[in-house]
């Protein structure tokens, strides 16, 4: 079964995409935005990567969320299920293809300093960013069930760095 989008080589326009979503969605929060980040794989240079570009907002507080959303929705995304207790998560797709995953995240919640600890590391370990590709380009040809099952086998590699840098 295939992923919400094949993996393919760092396209070195991944960093403006993310700079053109970063303008639309500071718009969207305003002055509860405390931070916005460019995340996950296309934020990390000579990294394979569905081509989905993930933002994580962190916000001083969630009470906007209904009104988050209507606007989100204007520019594409629609919601998807909370990944835990003050981590929203937002999806864009154009044309039937994803291109967008927003995380919102309220201040002080454990998954930013996780997604931004692992996304630094890969930034500077050659080495494990190679380990990573290779697991993920794997797993995708192994893939039977769909994307859960992608993100479930290669969360231990995840939590093994994670674990090393704490």
């Amino acid at each position: 079964m295939s992923l919400t989008s094949p993996i393919k080589p760092y396209d070195p326009t991944w960093p403006q995409q993310y700079a053109e979503e970063e303008a639309r969605l500071k718009l969207i929060f305003g002055l509860v935005l405390i931070e916005i980040h460019h995340v996950g794989s296309t934020a990390v240079p000579d990294l394979a990567a569905k081509g989905e570009i993930d933002v994580l907002a962190v916000v001083k507080s969630d009470r906007g969320l209904e009104n988050w959303s209507r606007s989100l929705a204007e520019l594409g995304y629609r919601r998807g299920g909370d990944l835990s207790l003050g981590h929203h998560f937002f999806k864009r797709d154009l044309n039937g293809v994803r291109t967008h995953k927003l995380h919102v995240c309220l201040d002080g919640h454990r998954q930013i300093g996780r997604m931004l600890k692992f996304r630094d590391h890969l930034r500077r370990n050659g080495g494990d960013r190679s380990r990573y590709q290779e697991l993920k380009l794997r797993l995708e040809r192994e893939n039977a069930s769909g994307i859960q099952q992608y993100l479930a086998a290669k969360d231990p590699f995840i939590q093994d760095i994670l674990a090393k840098l704490d």
